[in-house]
């Protein structure tokens, strides 16, 4: 009696997922700088599968403590907290990339910099033609948000699985299809991504919101099985949640980078 729980808090177990995933993250960080230097890539392959395999493990911990009801309503407020400024950091690194890619385009550098001839993009760029294939992309992403907003809104309002696993499957779908022609558009550049600054910004940029879609594809996607499995309630769905918050968010800086960077850097530049 003296250690029965009288609050709505969660006191986690102790977990060597913490330490492991530190030793794992060192690794990969490490083998990448080995995979730098003598293009050896056993290294940070290791690494990277220790990363994935802590991520599993600790993350299912964490779908066993919802289930057994550790994620009470004051511990799902914590959570949702938690992830939203997760997502404002993300903003934040985004947000210097188009510092980055605005700062080249209204302030070209002179004689000694990569922009010798003062304009942006550099003579003998050319350019996407933002109303072919990234206008396809756009619509692509913006109806699987939709579709990610019709399953949130199946299991917040009516606990329909049915059709919570329906709007998955269209969104993790249009998702993967959005990767195929993001690579595909990759392999058509005209431009390479050494050598100019252009080329530097640009898939830097489009390059972390493809690994973010991908990542937000996988999120999806865990949530579409876990919904199979019957894991969502009406009032249980904080993991889903966030990871429509998450698509919605790649959702948004896409339009951005439509905007700025396929639609607003191509004027007055030579179109691929």
């Amino acid at each position: 009696m003296a250690h029965e729980k009288n609050h709505d808090y969660h006191i986690l177990n102790p977990s060597i997922w913490p330490f492991f995933g530190s030793i794992a993250a060192f690794v990969m960080l490490f083998g990448a700088v080995v995979l730098f230097h003598s293009e050896n890539p056993w290294m940070f392959v290791a690494g990277f599968v220790g990363v994935l395999f802590v991520m599993y493990v600790w993350w299912s911990d964490t779908v066993k403590e919802n289930q057994v009801g550790d994620h009470t309503p004051v511990v799902l407020i914590g959570l949702r907290y938690g992830f939203i400024l997760f997502i404002m950091s993300e903003v934040m690194f985004f947000l210097a990339w188009f510092w980055s890619f605005f700062k080249h385009a209204m302030y070209p550098m002179g004689e000694m910099s990569p922009l010798q001839d003062g304009q942006f993009p550099p003579a003998g760029i050319e350019v996407f033609d933002p109303w072919h294939l990234p206008l396809i992309n756009t619509l692509i992403l913006l109806c699987s948000g939709a579709a990610a907003t019709w399953a949130h809104h199946a299991i917040a309002h009516d606990e329909d699985r049915k059709s919570m696993v329906q709007g998955l499957v269209v969104a993790v779908g249009l998702g993967v299809l959005f990767t195929i022609f993001q690579a595909y558009e990759y392999q058509h550049a005209a431009f390479g991504f050494s050598g100019n600054i252009y080329g530097a910004n640009f898939f830097m940029a489009t390059g972390f919101h493809g690994f973010h879609v991908i990542v937000g594809t996988i999120f999806l996607a865990i949530c579409m099985l876990r919904a199979m499995r019957g894991h969502f309630t009406k009032d249980q769905h904080l993991g889903f949640e966030a990871a429509a918050w998450y698509w919605h968010f790649v959702d948004v800086v896409w339009l951005f980078l439509f905007a700025a960077i396929y639609v607003w850097g191509s004027v007055g530049a030579t179109i691929h």
